[in-house]
């Protein structure tokens, strides 16, 4: 696999996971050609907005005022609303689809404040679009765009940055042959139960380097690409646990955590996951007495950590009463680690479950939290 074609498939998962992503490369390389691309691939409705040509209003809405008069009385009342544009309500209407920001690092700081609700809550005046349309947007470097600016800080911290590089083997075969278009990925039903075990992980890994997990680079160059806050660690959590589902590689993985939180810290983080070896916690839960809990206590805590997630994401068919047993297993080599992950698995006791004897063990810690009688 070329590094365009890795690029185009973490594109891919992005968008089907419904997370915020910027390509970035330099002018006439493909990249609003293979976004495009993409959606009509899919037959998903796509909306292209050039931010450099739209005002605040286009994203914040148009105040229109509404006047009434009540029966009966003469004095009107009046009333403010913030249309939305029609690329808004078209895509509203169609349930689903790709709102494509064309040329976001030409858009002025103004412009950019505008889009902050959009790009995170996908707010556009009094509409909200729905959970189905994916943002997706495209910039080049501001040294090479036309009036470009650097991304503010706020905006690029809600987005995933993926690099689109120009392969001379690619572009000589898209000559000869044509050009690709990667594919979306059909995400299988309840992929995101997974998110919370790779939150897991990433919380173990917090607990060897609690500086990453808010480091706002002073460079305004640097903050306007990608950097670890708690905001793109969920995303990274959340594009890792779609390309899980998917089953991509390593490198694909790597490249959207990357693509979040930053190329120091992701990669520090995806050494760390890989140096740790956790186990799965499917395969824990199957097999309580196979459980080994790691010596270090970081890893102990993320191993624990996702044993829990995983039952709070389905506790039932005695997967809770599984848990327990994983924690008991653990709280004789480590018991200030088994303790602290406990409160999760603790409050997602199904209704009517028997409370397993491994709960005594912890007894004094969840009456403390309220969570046991």
């Amino acid at each position: 696999m070329d590094s365009q074609q890795a690029v185009g498939e973490a594109l891919g998962i992005a968008i089907a996971a419904r997370v915020p992503v910027l390509l970035w490369g330099a002018p006439g390389t493909g990249k609003t050609s293979v976004i495009t691309a993409m959606a009509a691939a899919a037959g998903w409705p796509c909306e292209t907005v050039i931010a450099s040509i739209r005002e605040p209003s286009d994203f914040a809405g148009l105040p229109v005022v509404h006047r009434d008069t009540a029966p009966g009385q003469g004095a009107a009342s009046a009333s403010v609303e913030f249309a939305p544009p029609r690329w808004a309500v078209t895509l509203a209407a169609a349930g689903h689809g790709l709102v494509f920001f064309d040329e976001i690092s030409t858009a002025p700081p103004a412009v950019q404040a505008a889009l902050l609700r959009v790009v995170l809550e996908r707010t556009v005046g009094d509409l909200t679009l729905p959970a189905s349309v994916s943002v997706v947007a495209a910039a080049n470097p501001p040294e090479q765009a036309a009036d470009g600016w650097d991304l503010s800080a706020p905006l690029a911290n809600r987005f995933c940055h993926l690099d689109w590089p120009v392969d001379p083997r690619t572009v000589a075969a898209g000559f000869s042959a044509g050009w690709p278009v990667p594919g979306l990925p059909d995400l299988p039903d309840g992929w995101e139960d997974r998110v919370p075990v790779t939150r897991s992980w990433i919380a173990g890994f917090f607990t060897v380097r609690p500086p990453l997990v808010l480091a706002p680079p002073e460079d305004p160059a640097a903050a306007g690409r990608a950097w670890p806050s708690p905001r793109t660690w969920d995303l990274a959590a959340r594009l890792h646990a779609a390309a899980l589902a998917a089953g991509a590689g390593d490198l694909i993985a790597s490249l959207l955590i990357r693509g979040c939180v930053g190329p120091g810290p992701g990669a520090e983080y995806w050494t760390w996951l890989a140096e740790a070896d956790l186990p799965d916690p499917e395969a824990v839960l199957a097999d309580p007495e196979s459980f080994v809990l790691p010596e270090r206590g970081d890893r102990a805590y993320a191993a624990l950590s996702s044993v829990a997630a995983a039952v709070a994401a389905n506790p039932a068919d005695g997967r809770w009463a599984r848990g327990w047993q994983v924690f008991g297993r653990a709280a004789g080599a480590a018991p200030d680690v088994a303790a602290a992950a406990a409160r999760t698995l603790a409050g997602c006791r199904p209704p009517g479950a028997p409370i397993p004897p491994e709960v005594d063990l912890f007894a004094p810690l969840l009456r403390d939290a309220g969570l046991l009688r």
